[in-house]
């Protein structure tokens, strides 16, 4: 079981590059992976993502590569023509403003628009060596750092799994008794109504009819049948989130039901820690990939 929350980063610097790689990751229903790298090195960016996704299922992760070289490969430009332009325009501009040629410099000439043009050679395959070891160390201490929470989860779920199999325990030992109950209660009425001209077998039938529909033996059948099954996914499944959200759905209604039909004390009051248990995992299971 993993978490969808994770962080990981690793940096790494030469004499002339640094490297860094930044993964987050925050809850979301489906898989939304976003990454931010600088534009030359846009090549690599379905190498990360396809790295990133296998060990990804759903959650929201931004990936930031970080590259800062000290020694760029670059190359500088000229356009004379442009050059000689701003100058003819600057000469004529301090001649009409009887201001010294000598304040034109060269410094000023070459600022302007369009006089320099810098190009800078990208070596990918020089990138890309620096990027793997250092992408691969972020992604390993993200996906440990999901493991090491989704270990804590997994903690919890068992432990309010454990105080929900509990309450369906007390169900189910209770319904001798709540079938008893309704027994007695018909059997009260009937003989207020009708003393002794009650019909015994008028009483065992309507008894049975309303054991049939207020007897709770079927939802504490399904109840205890969704909880091995969260066990089971908690056990078996690597990413488990979307079907524990679903079986808590289940159990939820038949939690309901059984308080609906609840005629006895210890079954009322187990309802209420049986849905306080099941909340706790429904919380827990929004953060489980």
């Amino acid at each position: 079981m993993k978490s969808m929350t994770g962080y990981g980063y690793a940096e790494n610097s030469s004499d002339t590059v640094f490297v860094s790689a930044e993964i987050k990751a925050v809850n979301s229903r489906f898989a939304d992976l976003n990454i931010n790298m600088p534009p030359f090195l846009g090549r690599l960016e379905q190498e990360i993502r396809s790295l990133c996704m296998q060990s990804l299922v759903r959650g929201k992760v931004d990936v930031y590569i970080r590259v800062k070289d000290f020694a760029p490969d670059m190359s500088i430009e000229a356009d004379m023509h442009a050059a000689k332009t701003y100058a003819d325009v600057l000469k004529k501009i301090a001649y009409d403003l009887n201001v010294s040629e000598a304040d034109i410099c060269a410094g000023l000439i070459a600022s302007r628009e369009g006089v320099l043009t810098v190009s800078q050679n990208y070596d990918i395959d020089k990138y890309r060596a620096l990027i793997e070891p250092v992408f691969a160390q972020a992604l390993s201490a993200f996906c440990a750092d999901r493991e090491r929470e989704g270990a804590n989860l997994k903690r919890d779920i068992l432990l309010q799994l454990t105080k929900l199999e509990n309450c369906a325990r007390i169900f189910e030992k209770s319904i001798p008794e709540m079938e008893a109950h309704f027994k007695e209660t018909i059997f009260k009425r009937f003989n207020e109504l009708l003393g002794d001209k009650a019909d015994e077998q008028r009483i065992m039938s309507e008894t049975a009819a309303m054991l049939v529909k207020y007897t709770i033996n079927e939802e504490v059948v399904r109840l205890l049948s969704h909880i091995e099954a969260l066990k089971t996914e908690i056990e078996h499944n690597k990413a488990p989130g979307r079907k524990m959200d679903f079986i808590c759905q289940e159990l939820n209604r038949e939690i309901n039901t059984v308080g609906s039909k609840s005629q006895v004390l210890a079954i009322g009051q187990n309802v209420i820690e049986a849905k306080n248990a099941l909340e706790n995992i429904r919380e827990q299971c929004r953060n489980v990939e």
